[in-house]
């Protein structure tokens, strides 16, 4: 492109100027950041683009405003001693000699662009285009490009092909609501939008591809929050011939190396932990494992316990280092009433206090109800000490690690921003999850994952099995997390017909219906499918975490408000009778 002088447009970015220029003539282009005045003639024009803010020195600028566009060439120049801006990564240098062309004038911004002001969201989403031009922004979509740069380097340098699958397919189950487009040419029938590439990267499996990978775009109807949209982007991944451990190993060589891209320093080791002592440990499958506070298996201390309210099937506990001094009285009775309404009967609370004989005992709370063996034993499980509080649950084993793994990330989660990333796998899921009304068991993950080595005679010795037995079961699923966030998840997939079979009768799904619902994948595989595993990572919660983002929308260029809503766009928005006819669709009035 150039400039109305027949030259170059712009020879230079204004954040890659530097000292070393000095004496270059250069071009630059860009947005008025600020101007200020500097005599009746000359005034300092800050000039922004992506890379940065440039000084120039502006003879005549009195009708520059903020975030006109201009075309400003001039000469590098050292700026006089004892006026350097260290702030700035330009901050030793001015552009002098100027000469300006207006390429675009402009209103007031709706909102100013300075990252101390707070701004409301819809505003800030209903003017998108203005607010990208803020450094925060482009760093962010810069970051999420190179995420998406290292991670296509790393699985083609395994040897993985990108292929794409399509986006108008038909309603497959895969645990949320379907997005759906009704189809003009059949009128009545409806495509629906993928919420994963599923089925279609296990057929690539049966079509020989052997290692397939893709940045898919996926859609879900699901309540959005902050590690949520409605549309989201993730690198998906199957492989052919390939165990769990392959699959893990190819996915944290790809995030490792987004990882060094992004924030610039290797993560180490990516640590595993199986599903059942993250839930007993943490009580959570999406464990953070940033800070300790572990939870602590009380069970056999209370099995005789005279104190009613430790009476329960599972006790559990953990301690707050320091929590006695630091923890009001008031802020306890808030946590007492925030455990309640997360499904717990109450919330034991004892301080943990010296002792004359230089010991520990509990003091305070519900200590007066418990045994001084029983008071001793959990000190020592819970490795108290004077100055701490500790906090008990008593109920069944799923609300107690519930309940607990939300009050350890309420009393010592560290910022998002805290500079750690520590990756952990999270494996040997169970294959049901629990059981529906009918009493049949519910898929953990998706109704095509391999069970596990171990667990699979019994699944398939044909014999009943209760719920207690179904509940048992492994699978060979596995989870990726990121402090706490679930980046995605993935298995071995079932390529054995009498294995599918098996778990569609668990599951009450009889042959017509798994015919019906699942055909076009159960006929490929009458033809021949390789053992294949995969893998899906959420890109966007991948991106925001590298960049100490708490919320997705911070690196998503035009994301939807949480209540589902484009301020920008006004969508959903409704459509003309017109086209409704067309499509043979008829809109219902409000219930």
């Amino acid at each position: 492109m150039t400039g109305s002088d027949g030259t170059a447009m712009r020879t230079d970015l204004c954040g890659r100027l530097g000292a070393g220029e000095a004496g270059r003539s250069v071009a630059v282009c860009g947005w008025v950041d600020r101007r200020r005045e500097h005599s009746e003639h000359l005034a300092f024009i800050d000039l922004r683009d992506h890379t940065g803010v440039l000084q120039c020195v502006v003879d005549g600028a009195r009708d520059l405003r903020s975030e006109y566009v201009v075309r400003i060439t001039g000469t590098v120049t050292l700026r006089p001693e004892g006026t350097a801006n260290p702030a700035l990564a330009t901050g030793e240098i001015e552009l002098q000699d100027c000469e300006v062309e207006l390429l675009s004038r402009a209103e007031p911004p709706p909102f100013p662009l300075d990252e101390r002001t707070d701004v409301d969201e819809t505003l800030r989403l209903r003017h998108r285009y203005v607010d990208l031009r803020k450094p925060r922004m482009q760093r962010n979509l810069r970051a999420r490009a190179a995420v998406n740069r290292a991670i296509r380097r790393a699985m083609d340098a395994q040897g993985f092909v990108e292929v794409e699958t399509p986006m108008l397919i038909a309603s497959t189950p895969e645990g949320a609501r379907d997005f759906v487009v009704p189809s003009r040419k059949e009128p009545g029938s409806f495509y629906a939008l993928p919420q994963s590439p599923q089925i279609f990267k296990q057929l690539t499996m049966v079509g020989g591809v052997d290692r397939y990978y893709q940045i898919a775009r996926c859609l879900r109807d699901e309540d959005l929050r902050a590690d949520r949209q409605f549309e989201f982007s993730q690198l998906d991944v199957e492989a052919s011939f390939a165990t769990r451990d392959d699959v893990l190993g190819f996915v944290t060589r790809a995030v490792a190396e987004a990882t060094v891209e992004v924030a610039g320093h290797d993560p180490g080791t990516f640590e595993r932990m199986t599903w059942h002592d993250a839930m007993e440990r943490f009580g959570s499958d999406k464990p953070d494992t940033r800070f300790g506070m572990e939870l602590a298996e009380l069970t056999p201390i209370f099995a005789d316990t005279q104190a009613r309210v430790f009476q329960a099937p599972c006790v559990k506990g953990i301690c707050l280092t320091g929590g006695a001094e630091d923890l009001p009285r008031s802020r306890v009775d808030e946590l007492v009433a925030t455990c309640q309404r997360w499904g717990a009967k109450g919330l034991a609370w004892m301080r943990v206090v010296a002792t004359e004989e230089g010991g520990s005992a509990l003091d305070a709370g519900v200590a007066k109800f418990l045994s001084p063996d029983e008071g001793a034993a959990v000190i020592e499980a819970l490795e108290a000490r004077p100055g701490d509080m500790v906090f008990l649950v008593a109920d069944e084993r799923p609300l107690v690690r519930h309940v607990l793994g939300l009050l350890r990330l309420e009393l010592g989660r560290p910022p998002v921003n805290d500079g750690r990333f520590n990756y952990l796998w999270v494996v040997d899921f169970p294959l049901f999850e629990g059981l529906n009304a009918e009493g049949e068991p519910i898929p953990s993950h998706h109704p095509f994952t391999m069970p596990h080595t171990d667990d699979l005679p019994l699944l398939m010795s044909g014999q009943p099995l209760d719920g207690e037995a179904l509940l048992g079961i492994r699978s060979q699923a596995y989870d990726l997390v990121l402090n706490g966030w679930e980046l995605g998840s993935g298995s071995v997939r079932i390529h054995r017909r009498d294995i599918q079979q098996r778990i569609f009768e668990v599951l009450g799904i009889a042959p017509d219906e798994a015919q019906e619902r699942f055909g076009f994948l159960l006929d490929a595989f009458r033809y021949g499918a390789p053992p294949h595993a995969g893998f899906a990572v959420g890109l966007d919660r991948l991106g925001a975490l590298l960049v100490a983002e708490e919320n997705i929308r911070e690196v998503i260029a035009f994301p939807k408000t949480q209540s589902g809503a484009d301020p920008l766009t006004d969508a959903p928005s409704p459509i003309a009778d017109t086209h409704l006819q067309e499509l043979g669709l008829r809109v219902l009035p409000p219930a």
